[in-house]
């Protein structure tokens, strides 16, 4: 039976890393500040930014909701996130999605400005990763690294075998992951016998966004499993891992709820920090 990774353990300890950091910027009268841009009234979304709102304000890093009905003009979102990447005392600026129909995430997204943009959306974040160059990076990516690096997962010479290819988790968690060292093979929900490819893993990393997906009998025994998905099914949300059936095979797992997600917010936060380095300031 396999140990879990837990998420919620490690989200402890960063939070309480993040406060501290927090605090020494504050010291040195900075005091950190993410604004988070939200348009429209989508339910999850809002749920999503007064989450960030109350982890973010208990951590002593100040926070301002800036909400936009869903008939705003795209110019408008635009004139806002100008404002806020001008705004010195502003270090880091997401925006909420999704966006409203008829608003373009491309052109929203890559108008904040790279050193503010905590999400790592932005083209020239998303080119940092590729060239290994600092910059700001997507906080699930990072979550999958760091639950298996605290949880004293050793990843270079793994084999990681990563189910997914999307924009949000798979495609950035490919070259950040090759950061450290691991031999990379990326499927997909169209790949041939994808249990094929899945039983080679060392450290299998589950971001397709298909609810149990991935079975009992498409694990090696020993691996390690990741699960970067989250899905709604009648009752709650699962994973992309058929959890209960993995679990037997698996030396590792993480849950869903309670994994990958438990340190996004946190990672999100670290970013504001790492933000206000990039934008100039001094540890």
């Amino acid at each position: 039976m396999a140990q879990l990774l837990d998420g919620k353990a490690v989200a402890k300890v960063l939070k309480e890393e993040v406060r501290e950091e927090i605090a020494k910027w504050k010291e040195k009268g900075v005091q950190p500040k993410l604004a988070v841009i939200l348009v429209g009234d989508d339910p999850a979304s809002v749920v999503y930014a007064r989450s960030k709102q109350k982890v973010a304000e208990g951590m002593g890093m100040a926070f301002e909701l800036f909400t936009m009905p869903s008939d705003t003009l795209e110019a408008d979102i635009l004139k806002q996130i100008n404002l806020l990447n001008n705004d010195k005392d502003v270090h880091g600026i997401m925006i909420e999605l999704p966006l409203p129909k008829g608003i373009s995430k491309n052109v929203i997204t890559s108008a904040v400005q790279p050193n503010k943009d905590v999400d790592g959306g932005h083209p020239i974040n998303r080119g940092y990763i590729l060239s290994g160059e600092e910059g700001l990076f997507p906080a699930t990516p990072e979550s999958c690294i760091e639950l298996l690096l605290r949880s004293g997962v050793e990843i270079a010479g793994k084999h990681v075998v990563l189910v997914g290819r999307g924009e949000t988790v798979g495609k950035p968690l490919v070259f950040m992951i090759l950061k450290y060292n691991a031999t990379v093979t990326i499927c997909h929900s169209k790949t041939p016998d994808l249990g094929a490819f899945t039983r080679q893993a060392d450290i299998l990393i589950a971001a397709v966004g298909r609810a149990k997906m991935i079975k009992k009998d498409m694990v090696r025994p020993g691996a390690i499993v990741v699960d970067a998905g989250i899905n709604e099914i009648p009752g709650g949300i699962c994973g992309d891992v058929d959890f209960e059936g993995v679990q037997e095979v698996a030396s590792l797992i993480s849950p869903v709820p309670g994994g990958v997600g438990s340190l996004t917010t946190a990672l999100l936060m670290r970013n504001v920090l790492k933000g206000i380095v990039l934008q100039g300031g001094t540890r």
